[in-house]
C-alpha cells in the first residue's frame, strides 16, 4: 500500500512541474506581426486597412494546444485605411470613438486544437467600450530556431465580427455590417 502511494505521489508531482507552454512575446519591433480588416464598402469594393501598433504574449506548447493562452491589447488610434481623411472619420464617434475608447484587446478563454495544425480559439474582445465573445479560426504557420539564437512560432488566423455588437451604428449598407478580421502573429520566445 505505501507503494502504491509513493508511486501516485511521485506521478503527481511528475505531471504538475512538468513541461509548462513557453511563453512569447508578439514580435512588433521586427514587423512581424499584423492586425488587418476588410469591410465591403456600400457592397462595391472592399476597404482594407490595418493596426500600427499592438503587443501582446501568448503560451504555446506544442504538446498540449489546447492549454495555449493569448492576450492582444491594440491601439485604436493607430487604425490605418492608408486614407487621411478616412482614418479621421474611423477614429471619430460614428466609429471607434478614439477619444473615448482608445484601446481594444483579446483575451482567449479556450484554445482547442483541431487538426493539420489548425485551432479554434475562443475569447474576449473589448472594443468601443463593450466587450463580446468571439472565435478566431487559426493556423499554425511554423516554429523553430530563428538566425539570432532565439526560437520562434508563428499563427494566422481570422474572425468576423459583427459592428452593431459592438455599438458601430453607421450605415453603410447591408453587404457592410461586418468586418473580417486578419491577423499574423509571430511570437519570440521567453
Amino acid at each position: 500500500m505505501r507503494k502504491v502511494f509513493l508511486i501516485t505521489i511521485l506521478t503527481m508531482n511528475l505531471y504538475s512541474t512538468g513541461v509548462k507552454a513557453a511563453e512569447y512575446i508578439i514580435d512588433i519591433k521586427g514587423a512581424h506581426a499584423s492586425i488587418n480588416f476588410k469591410v465591403n464598402h456600400l457592397g462595391y469594393s472592399w476597404l482594407t486597412g490595418r493596426f500600427d501598433k499592438f503587443d501582446g504574449t501568448f503560451s504555446y506548447d506544442p504538446k498540449n494546444v489546447n492549454g495555449s493562452k493569448i492576450s492582444v491589447n491594440i491601439d485604436t488610434t493607430s487604425i490605418n485605411s492608408n486614407h487621411a481623411e478616412r482614418d479621421k472619420h474611423l477614429k471619430g464617434k460614428d466609429f471607434l470613438d478614439v477619444s473615448k475608447f482608445s484601446t481594444a484587446n483579446f483575451t482567449s478563454t479556450s484554445v482547442r486544437e483541431l487538426s493539420n495544425g489548425h485551432v479554434a480559439i475562443e475569447g474576449v474582445l473589448s472594443l468601443h467600450g463593450i466587450k463580446k465573445n468571439i472565435s478566431i479560426q487559426a493556423q499554425k504557420i511554423g516554429e523553430g530556431k530563428d538566425p539570432w539564437g532565439g526560437y520562434r512560432a508563428g499563427f494566422s488566423g481570422t474572425s468576423k465580427i459583427s459592428l452593431k455588437d459592438f455599438g458601430i451604428n453607421y450605415d453603410l449598407g447591408p453587404a457592410s455590417t461586418y468586418v473580417d478580421l486578419e491577423i499574423h502573429i509571430e511570437g519570440v520566445r521567453q
